[in-house]
């Protein structure tokens, strides 16, 4: 059986208009094509662009956090530097208030040394708020206190502090140290 020849007619409207050579011709449509697919290009580099930019941006604010965690690390590995700086003069006082003992017979003489140092040594921690508890004679805390032992006083009311073997001190507002003390029984019992 012979093939039989198929004839289907495309609409007239899809096929698009041709010239005598045979080249189609421009219609009303191409145009809006071409403008479609102009902002589609564009649309497309522009989404590049923001793109680019949001990667380079991610990539920047990824060095800063990198940079400002590199600083706090050095920051904090060094945060003590400056009060110890400031320590070191009572340390090298202490040194020539020992030398100066072993040369001399005079104990007067190395302990106002002793003493200039103590009061240097008070002034440079109070400059870092480093502030000394007052606790002799006051009512006993827990809070503040470190109680070692218990006496009797005739002067000292019961549960106050009669003795401060080491000052408590404070930093800022924090409590650095408890005050280590002996704390009245009150009056002995006749």
């Amino acid at each position: 059986m012979p093939d039989k020849e198929k004839n289907i007619q495309e609409p007239a409207e899809l096929m698009p208009e041709v010239d005598e050579s045979g080249v189609p011709t421009e219609t009303e449509q191409e145009p809006a094509e071409l403008v479609e697919v102009d902002e589609l290009t564009t649309a497309l580099q522009e989404k590049q662009d923001v793109k680019d930019q949001l990667l380079r941006l991610a990539a920047e604010f990824e060095n800063y956090r990198k940079r400002m965690e590199r600083d706090r690390l050095r920051d904090l590995k060094y945060a003590e530097e400056n009060l110890l700086k400031e320590l070191l003069p009572a340390v090298d006082n202490l040194e020539r208030a020992i030398e100066q003992g072993k040369k001399s017979d005079n104990n007067t003489e190395l302990l106002q040394g002793v003493e200039m140092t103590l009061k240097g040594l008070i002034a440079t921690l109070e400059k870092f708020q480093v502030i000394p508890l007052e606790s002799l004679g006051q009512p006993f805390d827990p809070n503040l206190h470190e109680a070692l032992a218990m006496d009797q006083s005739d002067l000292v009311p019961e549960n106050h502090v009669l003795v401060e073997f080491e000052k408590g001190y404070y930093y800022k507002d924090k409590l650095l140290r408890p005050a280590k003390v002996v704390v009245s029984k009150g009056a002995a019992a006749e």
